[in-house]
């Protein structure tokens, strides 16, 4: 029953488009990320805008938490082949951020940092599209644990490795510095829809 399902589902994203090549449509939600889960309570977290910017800046959950929020219903695709369609999200956009911090001109790239110590990189034009998020809920309720709790960043024209979980740190940079994927092989642009997997290459596996 659910195979046939997620058969019918894959035909029509294939038939709209919205496959990318390489993907098979899941109804799941896989969970795939380097090391171990951090533990994270609310009244220690904290997100630190630097770098590259007018006003440093360093929020607590509260103040976060009362930033303008947004919901918005994208598509998701990880490397490792899966797709998850029409997925719902909220949280605080990009571009919300950026008034805070106020980036300076030079400001050309971000990396997010996580706990853990993960990170990744993007072009700041690649961040401040209009579905580039920091997250906190998914499907109306709190990101679980496993998915980024308490934050991640979403940034759904992407290979979802992009996506941090359990983001604390937004650095912005005046040049391009691999992230930890990426140091590792992974294509720096991970366009889905291009199948840009590998640096230099398609195809391939991965996690996050």
């Amino acid at each position: 029953m659910l195979g046939s399902k997620r058969r019918d589902l894959e035909k029509k994203m294939e038939e709209e488009g919205r496959l990318p090549p390489g993907q098979s449509a899941t109804l799941q939600f896989p969970v795939l990320h380097y090391g171990r889960i951090p533990a994270i309570e609310l009244d220690d977290w904290q997100l630190r805008l630097y770098g590259l910017v007018e006003n440093e800046v360093t929020l607590d959950w509260e103040t976060f938490s009362s930033l303008p929020t947004s919901t918005q219903v994208v598509d998701i695709h990880c490397v490792t082949r899966w797709s998850k369609f029409d997925t719902e999200w909220e949280g605080v956009a990009f571009t919300e951020l950026m008034k805070l911090a106020n980036p300076k001109p030079e400001a050309k790239f971000v990396i997010a940092h996580c706990y853990g110590g993960y990170t990744t990189n993007l072009p700041m034009e690649a961040m401040t599209d209009d579905d580039v998020m920091l997250a906190y809920k998914y499907d109306g309720k709190p990101l679980d644990p496993e998915h980024g709790f308490p934050v991640r960043t979403l940034v759904p024209k992407k290979y979802f490795w992009k996506s941090a979980k359990w983001v604390n740190a937004l650095e912005f940079v005046d040049e391009d510095r691999l992230g930890f994927w990426e140091r590792a092989g992974y294509h720096n642009e991970a366009d889905p829809f291009k199948e840009q997997r590998f640096a230099g290459r398609s195809g391939g596996g991965g996690l996050w």
